[in-house]
Formats: C-alpha cells, structure tokens, sequence
C-alpha cells in the first residue's frame, strides 16, 4: 500500500534490467546450465464511486520476479515479490534445489537462441498521467451521474470505477537476451440498474486504452451504461428454435479466443482441440483473414517479442479460411517437433478481416433473427467444439430491433459456427488484442420457451 497520493513508477527499466543479470548470474554459478527470469513492478490507483458517494480508492504497488533454471533437461522455477538481494539469492537457490530433483524432460529448456528478439520498436505503449485522487473520484462521480440523470427509469448503480496502471516489465535469459519495456493502461466503467415497473435490467459500458486522451469521455461512458441498460427494458422469452445469430464485437472476440485455444500448441500436442492436425485445414469460408499485428503503435497487444523473448511477426494465422500455423510456444513447439512462433505469452493484436458491411447494414443481412449482447455461462467445450451458452440480446424482424430478450441459450458446435460465418463488421472493437467486428453466423439453435 502507497502512502503518497502520487503514482509515479520509482524504478527504471536499467535497475530490472541489472536484477535480472545478477539473478542470471547467480543461477550460473550454483551451476546452472542456462536459465530465464521475468520481472514486473507495477503500480496504480483503483477508484470507484456508488450513487454518487465515494467507495473505494486504492493504491496498489506490486513486484513479482520469476526465474527458471535448467540443469541440462531437468528444470526447477521459483518466485518471489520481494526485490531485496537476500530474498532473490534464496529465490535463486530455491530454483536450483528443485531443478536438482525433477525429472529429465526432452522439451524442456530455453527457446532457441537464433529465435531471440535483436531489434525493439517503440511501440508507444508508455502514456504518464500523474492524476491525483481528487481528479479521479471526480471522473468517476461524472461518470455515474451522466448515468443516474439519463432517465427516471434508471434507478439504482452497481457504480462507475477509474483505474490507472503503470508498469515495467523485464525479462533475461543466458542467451544473453535481456529488455525491459514500459507500459500504461487506463480504464473507466460504470454500470446502472433500470426499472419500467415489469422488471429491472443491468447493463454497462467501460473503455480501456495506453494514454488517458485516448480514453472516451467519462459522461459518454456513463450514458451509453445507461441507453444500453434503457434498452433491455421489457426484456421477453423467445420459442425454441434455429436462427441466424449476430454476435456484437465485444462478444465475437470470444469467438476467436476459443478458435486461438483450440489451436495453441498446448491443446495440440495433448490432443485435446476439435482442430486438432488443423493446419493447413479450411475451418473458416475463403472471405476470412486472421492476421497478427503486433507492431501497431499504441494497441493493448502490442509487443516486440513474447514471454520467451521470441521476435514476434507480422502475419496471417489463417488465411483464405486456412489455419497457417498453430500458436506456439517453444515447450509445445518441441513436443511437435516444430520451433517457436512467439507465442509464449498469447496473441498480438489478431486482426479479424471485415466484409464491408457495418453495424446497420449487417442487421439488414441478419433480417430476421438474434443479436446477441451479453453471453453466460462456460459452456464451451474445445476438445469437441460443443457450444452452449446463456445470452441475452434483441430479436430482429426485418432488419431492424424489435425488442430485448433474455433467459435464452444458444447452442452449436465450433466448427459448425466457424464454418457459418456469412458477414463480418466494420465495426471493430479495439479494447483488446483480438480486434474484429460483430459476427454473423448462418444458424444456432435458441432455446427459449417451449
């Protein structure tokens, strides 16, 4: 816990970086034969407000230092949060106890060295903002209150909350790679409670981005809590049924995220995906694209190399509906004796191709069937692709909203629902890194009243 009103990081990218070498060095010298460490101290403020009073602030001011030391093929990891010299000697010595008794695994040991990251960009991932208490609490009061004053029918507030978070990350290993990047991220959210007298509905809106001017208004956050939340009013059942179904940006990533699981080296190797053997394979219709950009200047995931310092790259993950390659990590790369692709800390700003059409134009292609704005429940199952999960969203009739509707469930299978895509948005939703547009898929199953 900080003392101090301010939220300045106190630590500069060179004193992790020399923590790192001396952890390094010391594994060397208990005898070693390579090793890896990882290093982030991160600070921040977290306020949140409730019907216009005050209900937490924070400040939050965190180390953590990993490393992982290899006798030839036998591997021992050990962590600590505190950076003092005795505490990471121990740490250190506790990672080469336990290297000493574990079993020899082939597959285990550093990425290799000719795979290291040589050149960094600057990625524009650092943004200061020496904002006080005072002025955050007063964002988030403006916040809920553009939320509450929206409507007589908005009558309660699960709260608005800001948060600023500032970090250095470094990472080393005796390949003799050893970087350290700043970054910053900032959010604010608010979520209102409505009643028209039939039933209350819950709804929110939040932004997230690397420099604070990049963040959308905090009244505009609080009002579109509340027209969402307006809008899902009066909320019906819908009959059982098959129906075409549009999934809304925020909702579609996830779509990705189980197809990125699905082919991540860990699910291959243990045979446990429905795209298992996938590459090279057509999961998606030709008009598909899925490229990673993990250059882009600004992005949430942006990076010049991953948890391993492997050098990341421009390129396609699937291409004309083909998975190119699965995403590994150097561990699962050599259990399918392949090399790493940078992949050891996830996706890079995986971007969705678009059909052209935008958010209007594609209710028109849906015409009559479900939008869907809210997904429940974890029943998603990637060893064989069954999907079943809670939603809520709006019917369409004729290309245009209708009404709200909830307690329903959509179910399919991945590959089926992957294979049904007809149409994807314009309209791109950039707080993450899976960047796509709202997605329609020909046919699921709702499963409603009856």
């Amino acid at each position: 816990m900080k003392n101090s009103d301010s939220n300045s990081l106190s630590v500069t990218t060179e004193s992790l970086e020399s923590i790192i070498a001396d952890a390094l060095e010391q594994a060397r010298a208990l005898g070693a034969t390579s090793a890896e460490a990882g290093l982030t101290v991160s600070e921040g403020m977290h306020v949140s407000v409730r019907m216009r009073e005050v209900e937490t602030v924070e400040y939050q001011q965190d180390n953590g230092l990993g490393i992982s030391v290899y006798f030839d093929q036998r591997k021992g990891t050990a962590s600590t949060s505190s950076l003092e010299p005795e505490a990471i000697r121990k740490t250190v010595q506790a990672a080469c106890d336990i290297a000493r008794h574990t079993s020899e695994d082939p597959c285990t040991g550093l990425a290799d060295a000719e795979l290291m990251a040589t050149e960094f960009r600057d990625l524009d991932l650092w943004h200061d903002w020496n904002i006080d208490s005072a002025e955050a609490i007063e964002r988030a009061l403006a916040c809920e209150a553009a939320a509450l004053d929206a409507s007589d029918l908005i009558v309660n507030s699960d709260g608005a909350s800001l948060d600023v978070g500032k970090g250095i990350s470094a990472y080393g290993n005796t390949h003799g790679f050893l970087h350290a990047e700043r970054k910053t991220r900032y959010s604010i959210d608010c979520a209102v409670v409505g009643d028209d007298g039939s039933g209350m509905q819950r709804d929110y809106w939040y932004d997230v981005a690397r420099a604070p001017e990049w963040l959308a208004d905090a009244a505009d956050i609080g009002r579109r809590a509340a027209e969402r939340t307006l809008r899902r009013l009066g909320a019906r059942k819908l009959p059982t049924g098959r129906h075409p179904v549009l999934f809304v940006p925020d909702q579609a990533r996830g779509l990705i995220s189980h197809f990125n699981q699905a082919i991540g080296g860990n699910a291959q190797y243990r045979k446990a995906s429905f795209l298992l053997d996938a590459r090279g394979e057509q999961v998606f219709p030709e008009f598909v694209d899925l490229v990673e950009e993990p250059y882009l200047k600004g992005c949430l995931g942006s990076a010049n190399y991953d948890g391993e310092g492997v050098k990341v790259h421009d390129g396609p993950v699937v291409e004309k509906g083909v998975v190119c390659d699965y995403l590994l990590d150097s561990y699962a790369a050599r259990k399918l004796g392949r090399q790493s692709n940078g992949h050891a800390s996830g996706v890079h700003n995986l971007r969705l191709s678009d059909t052209g059409k935008d958010f209007e134009q594609l209710l028109k292609t849906l015409d009559r069937g479900l939008l869907v704005t809210e997904l429940m429940g974890q029943g998603v199952n990637t060893v064989t692709g069954d999907y079943s999960r809670g939603a809520a969203g709006f019917w369409v009739e004729n290309g245009e909203i209708q009404y709200p509707v909830e307690e329903i469930t959509i179910a399919s299978n991945l590959r089926d629902m992957f294979r049904g895509i007809v149409e994807i948005g314009t309209d791109i939703d950039r707080r993450g890194n899976i960047l796509t547009g709202s997605i329609l898929i020909d046919e699921m199953t709702v499963a409603g009243e009856g």
